[in-house]
């Protein structure tokens, strides 16, 4: 397996072309080649994983490359030894809410406490804190801001103010 790791919005005509010239770089590696944003560890199968399940849409994003030389090594029973290479765009292709977990300023003073109070070694995995993947509105900003700053009760009463009354709790969404 092979993770490129890219910088976010590139074009994704490179990124097909980055994909398509690692499938060649080396006869015995590159079964799987896979295109990754900057959040995503190219050397972590777990982070390469989860980007391939939750950022590619298998019938855009996937490409395949038969007629693949094995390399070294035994050949396999198929198609006279030769195999193929798998191409996967796991980019993000929009913009999506921040990473559900604190800031990383919160984070790293949760761990000076942690570590201070003489408790066992983290060993944190990426993603380890939270971080903007593009739309994040200023509105919600502000309202982390006045979480962070202990105003939980004018932070509530505001949003009290802005509870429709005419929509039941729950209630589903109706398209018209």
């Amino acid at each position: 397996m092979i993770g490129i790791q890219f910088e976010h919005g590139a074009p994704e005509t490179e990124v097909w072309r980055a994909l398509h010239g690692a499938s060649a770089l080396h006869r015995f590696a590159g079964k799987w080649i896979i295109a990754v944003d900057p959040d995503i560890d190219p050397d972590n199968a777990d982070a390469l994983f989860w980007a391939m399940s939750y950022r590619c849409q298998p019938q855009h994003d996937l490409k395949l490359l038969p007629h693949k030389d094995p390399g070294h090594g035994p050949r396999g029973p198929h198609d006279g030894g030769e195999t193929a290479a798998v191409l996967v765009n796991a980019m993000l292709k929009g913009t999506y809410a921040p990473v559900a977990l604190p800031q990383r300023e919160f984070m790293e003073r949760a761990r000076a406490i942690w570590e201070r109070l003489g408790l066992p070694p983290l060993m944190p995995q990426s993603p380890w804190h939270g971080y903007d993947l593009g739309h994040w509105p200023e509105e919600l900003a502000r309202q982390a801001r006045m979480a962070v700053e202990s105003n939980y009760l004018a932070l509530g009463a505001e949003l009290e103010r802005q509870r429709r009354a005419d929509v039941a709790m729950n209630e589903p969404v109706k398209r018209e």
